[in-house]
């Protein structure tokens, strides 16, 4: 395993809520429609979107991009198993950027999630198969 790139981001919770109850296109302009699904229907739904939000950044960082070079945060889909691991599934024209950025090489992404109010963090960890 050879490894391309770490992130990692810190988001105040109470910022993400803020920023949703002023301004609720900022959910579709960030969140996938199963992650405001998936986030909607937690206790905490605003720690879910944060630690999601932290998991975009760290993954851009991770990539060496920052939020530039055409990513689409809704494209950077942040997923958890059966289990609860979370895991990045990079779709649409966010995947072509990927993947050219990469050289087209077969890649893991590796996430780690946690909160504890008023904090959210996220860490990626990008390597090559």
């Amino acid at each position: 395993m050879k490894l391309y790139g770490i992130g990692t981001d810190i988001v105040n919770i109470k910022r993400i809520t803020a920023i949703i109850k002023k301004n609720n296109l900022f959910k579709k302009k960030v969140f996938s429609v199963n992650e405001i699904k998936f986030c909607d229907k937690k206790k905490n739904n605003y720690s879910c979107y944060a630690k999601r939000f932290a998991a975009k950044e760290a993954f851009s960082k991770a990539l060496g991009t920052g939020v530039s070079n055409g990513l689409i945060f809704r494209e950077i889909i942040v997923q958890n198993n059966k289990k609860g691991k979370p895991s990045i599934k990079i779709c649409g024209k966010s995947r072509k950027i990927v993947k050219t950025l990469l050289n087209n090489k077969q890649f893991n992404i590796l996430l780690s999630m946690s909160d504890d109010k008023p904090f959210a963090t996220a860490v990626v960890i990008i390597s090559f198969k």
